[in-house]
């Protein structure tokens, strides 16, 4: 059997995780992240260069939601079997 290199979770999945890891137990969380936005000059080489952005991933993390989307979850229906 080959060895496992990567996992991988859908958006509700890692909501899910999450929520049962900060051990909430009430509400609809969603998952949040914010990015930075930044520039610079990128190409195949030094003479053939073209302005570029950088948009890094700044964090991860949850916030409440009014309803559940393929984002969030109901943080009483995860934790209820817990």
């Amino acid at each position: 059997m080959p060895d496992i290199t990567q996992y991988t979770f859908s958006h509700k999945e890692l909501a899910t995780v999450l929520v049962r890891e900060l051990g909430i137990k009430e509400g609809i969380w969603g998952l949040y992240v914010k990015f930075g936005v930044g520039a610079t000059n990128a190409g195949p080489n030094e003479t053939n260069l073209m302005p570029a952005a950088v948009v890094p991933v700044l964090s991860i993390g949850l916030q409440p939601f009014d309803k559940e989307t393929n984002l969030s979850v109901d943080a009483a229906k995860v934790n209820s079997a817990t």
